[in-house]
């Protein structure tokens, strides 16, 4: 059913795509900073079914359907690129609900908010429909059924997301630690935002 020579291959394949830094990776550590690598979980949760709809979406043809509309991605782009800029600028200014106080303390972030930051930066990156219609097929031996391959391979590509997202938010944890211990509550403030408008930046300019 499985051709274990492709899955063989395309596991350190994916998992080093997945560890170099990016848009999501870069948006873990950032939430690893400033709300910790438990409520990242949340982001990471949105950012993973982000990854699996395009996974199946590019196999599926979707990818076609965009080119011919390219008008209604780039809208998407932008719409995410401007709500993940407005919040790091928040976040930069010590303001919104991200942002760390003084007393160190974060307000409570509704879970809801940080499932659509990581779904929709996942949906509206380019370079992974990109990616996803390049990778995926060659890893595709049609000789086999295709939907247990491809269910296969999206959990192969969703375990090293998650690996790859949970090492990226970890380190932002150790980071906003060793800031807060020093009282730089301000200073990992602007580092958690400016990170979360360069990702932004990255969504829009992409």
């Amino acid at each position: 059913m499985f051709d274990i020579a492709l899955i063989a291959v395309f596991i350190p394949t994916f998992f080093f795509v997945s560890i170099t830094p990016g848009m999501c990776m870069t948006l873990a550590m950032s939430l690893g900073m400033s709300v910790g690598v438990r409520r990242t979980m949340f982001m990471m949760s949105g950012e993973l079914l982000g990854v699996a709809t395009v996974a199946v979406a590019a196999v599926a043809g979707v990818s076609s359907i965009l080119n011919r509309y390219p008008s209604a991605f780039e809208t998407l782009k932008i719409l995410g690129g401007c709500y993940l800029c407005y919040v790091g600028i928040n976040m930069f200014l010590s303001k919104g609900k991200l942002a760390i106080s003084e007393e160190n303390k974060v307000k409570e972030v509704a879970r809801w908010q940080l499932f659509n930051q990581g779904f929709i930066t996942a949906i509206a990156n380019p370079k992974g429909w990109a990616f996803m219609v390049s990778l995926l097929p060659p890893f595709i031996n049609p000789e086999i059924p295709v939907i247990p391959q491809l269910s296969l391979l999206i959990a192969i590509i969703l375990v090293s997301e998650f690996v790859c997202m949970m090492i990226y938010a970890t380190g932002g944890k150790t980071i906003g630690k060793v800031l807060t211990q020093r009282n730089n509550v301000k200073l990992l403030n602007q580092v958690s935002g400016t990170l979360m408008i360069c990702v932004a930046i990255w969504l829009i300019m992409s």
